[in-house]
């Protein structure tokens, strides 16, 4: 079986490959238009791209949108993250959590929606999140966007220390995709 996905992002279909495999399932990487529109809901985002991407392709497609939600800073960047990153960066998220010198304080979480469009009206949403903390400082070289400052519940590595294997043990991403990849495994069985 082969999936859609409608990215430019080689890291996410990594990610992606590495849990669907699993399910005997093929990433196949597309390039297609895709909107992101402003909205404070990861699902909605995630829906309308799929919509978008749905309508351009004229065939089942996958979407993933994600977010990192700071306690602290009550929920900021939230599903504002890609734009911070590339504003403030790394850094700019670790001075403005400066003041909070416990772990404890560094409360976050990242969550991901992939929502798979079966057609235009007919859209699937799975949700994946992964609680943990943001780091002290960048720690790591693997990964990408915000890994190197996110230790997830469980481990005292970033999951820019971890190969994607084990970050798809913890991974938001690797949760909503497990959920994909049970969910089309149940469809086939059902035929």
């Amino acid at each position: 079986m082969e999936i859609f996905f409608a990215t430019n992002n080689m890291n996410k279909v990594r990610e992606a490959e590495a849990v669907l495999r699993d399910f005997g399932i093929k990433v196949v990487p597309v390039n297609v238009k895709k909107i992101e529109i402003q909205h404070d809901s990861l699902e909605e985002i995630a829906k309308y791209a799929a919509r978008i991407a749905y309508t351009e392709l004229g065939k089942p497609v996958v979407v993933e949108d994600s977010g990192l939600f700071i306690d602290s800073l009550n929920g900021f960047p939230g599903p504002y993250s890609s734009y911070v990153y590339k504003t403030i960066g790394l850094r700019g998220v670790l001075k403005l959590l400066e003041d909070y010198r416990e772990i404890e304080l560094r409360r976050a979480r990242f969550v991901a929606v992939v929502a798979l469009a079966l057609s235009e009206s007919d859209i699937k949403v799975f949700r994946g999140v992964a609680e943990g903390f943001i780091a002290f400082e960048i720690r790591g070289c693997k990964g990408f966007g915000y890994d190197p400052i996110f230790i997830p519940m469980g481990s005292t590595k970033t999951f820019a220390e971890m190969d994607v294997e084990e970050k798809g043990l913890y991974s938001h991403r690797g949760k909503a995709f497990r959920e994909l990849g049970e969910w089309l495994h149940r469809m086939q069985q059902r035929r």
